[in-house]
C-alpha cells in the first residue's frame, strides 16, 4: 500500500499539476475567453484561436514547450526576428485591391489622419513613466495592425511582446464593438446619411504602377519601412501584374495560413502568467483602447474638416476605416451607415482610407525606427 501511494506522489510530483499555480490558472480563463470570442462570437477567429491556445499551452506546467529544446521555443524563431510579421504583409498585399484608394486618393490623407492614436498613446504611455522606446511600441496599439505591432516592439520593446501583441490583435477583433460608438458620438444623422458617388475604374496600368512606385518612393524616404511596405507592395504588385497567379494565390493562401498559424501560437505562448500578470500589463491594455478609440475619431474628424473645402461632400463615417483593421473596419462603416439609409454603398468607398492605414502604420512605425534605433 505504501508502495503503491509513493508512486502516486511521484506521479502526481511529476505532473504538470503540481507547478500549477493561480497565475497559471488565470491565464488559462484568459486563453478560454480568447477562443469563446473567437468560436462562438466570431471575432477574427484565423488570429484569437492560434494566440488563445498558444497562451493555454504555454501555462500548462511543465511542459517545457517555450524552453529551449521545445517545439515553439524553435517556431518562436520566425517571430523574435520579424519574419512573420514582414510575410503576412506579403499575403496581405497580394489579398489587397488599391482600387478605391487610387479612385480617390484623398483618402489617403483619412488613413494618415487615423494615425492620431499611434502618437497620443506614446505621449501617454511616455506620462504613464514607460521609456519612450516602450511607448512607441504601445502607441503602435493605435493602428490595429497586429504584424506592425509585433515587428515594431521586437525591434524596440521585445520585453512587452506578449501584452501588446494580445492588445492589438484584441482590439483588431473588437472593431465591430469599438468603432460605432465613436462614430456615432463624433457625426450627426444627417452626416452619416451622405451618400457618395460612384468610384471611378482604375486602369490596370494604375494598379501596376502603384506598388512599384510606393516600394521605391517609401525606401528611398524611409528606408526602416522597408520590410514591410516593400513586402506588401510585392504582395500588391503579385496580384496586379497579371503574370504570377500561381504565386499570388499561394502569397494569398498557404503562405498567409502557414504563417498565421506560427505566429498566432508563439505570440499567445509569451502570455504566460509569470511575464504577463502586473500592473504594466494592465496600462498597455488600457492604453491601447485609448489609441484605438482615438485612432477611429482622427479619422473621423478629419473627414469632416476636409468637409468644409469640398464641394462634393464625403461621408465621414468612412475616417473610422482609416485604422489598418483589413477590411473588417470597411464593413463596420458599411453597417453604421445602412442604419441610416439602407439604400446607401460606403463599403468600397471606406476600403480607400482601409488599405490606405495599411500602409500609414507602416510608415508610423518606419519613421519610429528611423528615430529611435
Amino acid at each position: 500500500m505504501e508502495g503503491m501511494l509513493s508512486k502516486a506522489v511521484v506521479i502526481f510530483e511529476s505532473s504538470g499539476f503540481a507547478g500549477l499555480t493561480w497565475g497559471n490558472l488565470l491565464m488559462i480563463l484568459v486563453g478560454l475567453t480568447l477562443l469563446y470570442l473567437a468560436i462562438g462570437k466570431g471575432f477574427e477567429p484565423l488570429l484569437l484561436v492560434p494566440i488563445a491556445t498558444g497562451c493555454i499551452i504555454a501555462n500548462l506546467p511543465l511542459s517545457g514547450i517555450m524552453e529551449e529544446g521545445g517545439l515553439l521555443y524553435y517556431i518562436y524563431f520566425g517571430t523574435k526576428h520579424e519574419i512573420y510579421p514582414c510575410l503576412i504583409f506579403l499575403g496581405i498585399g497580394a489579398l489587397t485591391d488599391f482600387g478605391p484608394l487610387l479612385a480617390n486618393p484623398i483618402t489617403f490623407i483619412l488613413g494618415a489622419a487615423a494615425q492620431l492614436g499611434v502618437f497620443i498613446s506614446l505621449v501617454g504611455a511616455m506620462l504613464l513613466g514607460f521609456s519612450i522606446r516602450e511607448a512607441a511600441s504601445i502607441g503602435i496599439i493605435g493602428g490595429a495592425d497586429g504584424p506592425t505591432a509585433i515587428y515594431l516592439t521586437m525591434k524596440l520593446a521585445p520585453h512587452l511582446l506578449g501584452p501588446i501583441a494580445v492588445a492589438a490583435y484584441s482590439y483588431m477583433s473588437l472593431v465591430p464593438l469599438i468603432q460605432p460608438p465613436v462614430i456615432h458620438l463624433l457625426t450627426t444623422r444627417e452626416e452619416r446619411a451622405i451618400v457618395m458617388e460612384q468610384l471611378r475604374p482604375v486602369s490596370k496600368l494604375e494598379k501596376v504602377i502603384f506598388p512599384i512606385m510606393t516600394l521605391i518612393v517609401s525606401g528611398l524616404l524611409l528606408p526602416a519601412s522597408v520590410p514591410l511596405i516593400g513586402l506588401l507592395m510585392f504582395g500588391n504588385l503579385l496580384r496586379e501584374c497579371g503574370v504570377t497567379e500561381r504565386l499570388s494565390k499561394t502569397a494569398q493562401n498557404e503562405l498567409i495560413n502557414i504563417v498565421t498559424i506560427m505566429l498566432g501560437l508563439t505570440v499567445g505562448a509569451t502570455m504566460e502568467a509569470k511575464s504577463f500578470l502586473n500592473l504594466k500589463t494592465l496600462g498597455i491594455i488600457l492604453l491601447g483602447l485609448v489609441a484605438f478609440m482615438a485612432s477611429t475619431a482622427g479619422g473621423v474628424l478629419f473627414a469632416k474638416v476636409l468637409n468644409l473645402f469640398l464641394k462634393r461632400k464625403i461621408n465621414p463615417v468612412i475616417g473610422a476605416a482609416g485604422v489598418s483593421a483589413v477590411p473588417m473596419a470597411a464593413r463596420v462603416c458599411q453597417r453604421v451607415v445602412q442604419k441610416e439609409n439602407p439604400g446607401n454603398f460606403v463599403l468600397m468607398h471606406a476600403m480607400g482610407p482601409n488599405v490606405a492605414g495599411v500602409i500609414g502604420t507602416a510608415v508610423a512605425a518606419g519613421v519610429m525606427l528611423a528615430i529611435l534605433r
